[in-house]
Protein backbone atom coordinates (compact mmCIF):
# COMPACT_ATOMS: atom_id res chain seq x y z
CA UNK A 1 0.00 0.00 0.00
CA UNK A 2 1.24 3.32 -0.69
CA UNK A 3 0.56 7.18 -0.09
CA UNK A 4 1.11 9.95 -1.92
CA UNK A 5 0.48 13.75 -1.89
CA UNK A 6 0.18 15.66 -4.84
CA UNK A 7 0.21 19.64 -4.84
CA UNK A 8 -2.94 20.61 -7.11
CA UNK A 9 -3.25 24.98 -7.37
CA UNK A 10 -6.42 24.22 -9.53
CA UNK A 11 -8.58 23.59 -6.50
CA UNK A 12 -10.76 26.24 -5.64
CA UNK A 13 -14.14 24.86 -4.51
CA UNK A 14 -16.03 21.99 -2.58
CA UNK A 15 -17.17 20.91 -6.35
CA UNK A 16 -13.47 20.39 -7.49
CA UNK A 17 -12.79 18.13 -4.33
CA UNK A 18 -16.37 16.24 -4.91
CA UNK A 19 -14.50 15.56 -8.47
CA UNK A 20 -11.18 14.74 -7.87
CA UNK A 21 -12.42 12.55 -4.90
CA UNK A 22 -14.97 10.97 -7.44
CA UNK A 23 -12.82 10.47 -10.58
CA UNK A 24 -10.26 9.28 -8.86
CA UNK A 25 -11.86 7.05 -6.26
CA UNK A 26 -13.46 5.13 -9.62
CA UNK A 27 -9.94 3.86 -10.51
CA UNK A 28 -8.53 0.63 -10.06
CA UNK A 29 -6.14 0.16 -6.85
CA UNK A 30 -7.46 3.41 -5.27
CA UNK A 31 -7.93 2.91 -1.48
CA UNK A 32 -8.51 6.76 -0.12
CA UNK A 33 -8.81 9.95 -2.16
CA UNK A 34 -8.82 12.84 0.20
CA UNK A 35 -8.72 16.27 -1.51
CA UNK A 36 -8.37 19.94 0.38
CA UNK A 37 -9.48 22.95 -0.79
CA UNK A 38 -7.31 25.12 1.86
CA UNK A 39 -4.03 23.38 1.05
CA UNK A 40 -4.72 22.65 -2.50
CA UNK A 41 -3.58 19.57 -1.76
CA UNK A 42 -5.08 15.55 -2.86
CA UNK A 43 -3.70 12.31 -0.52
CA UNK A 44 -4.36 9.05 -2.20
CA UNK A 45 -3.46 5.89 -0.72
CA UNK A 46 -3.45 3.07 -3.18
CA UNK A 47 -2.12 -0.05 -3.99
CA UNK A 48 -0.84 -1.73 -7.67
CA UNK A 49 -2.15 -1.68 -10.69
CA UNK A 50 -2.23 2.28 -9.28
CA UNK A 51 0.52 4.28 -9.62
CA UNK A 52 1.47 7.62 -9.64
CA UNK A 53 2.32 8.30 -12.34
CA UNK A 54 -1.36 7.02 -13.58
CA UNK A 55 -2.73 9.11 -10.95
CA UNK A 56 -0.63 12.07 -12.02
CA UNK A 57 -2.44 11.75 -15.61
CA UNK A 58 -5.33 10.86 -13.97
CA UNK A 59 -4.92 14.64 -12.70
CA UNK A 60 -4.14 16.23 -15.63
CA UNK A 61 -7.12 14.75 -17.76
CA UNK A 62 -9.50 15.84 -15.50
CA UNK A 63 -8.14 19.45 -15.70
CA UNK A 64 -6.81 19.17 -12.25
CA UNK A 65 -2.80 18.88 -13.22
CA UNK A 66 -0.79 18.51 -10.21
CA UNK A 67 2.78 20.52 -9.81
CA UNK A 68 5.36 18.90 -10.45
CA UNK A 69 7.89 18.21 -7.39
Amino acid sequence: MNIVTFQVPAISCGHCVKTIEMELGETEGIINVLADVESKTVVVNYQEPASERKLRELLSDINYPAQES
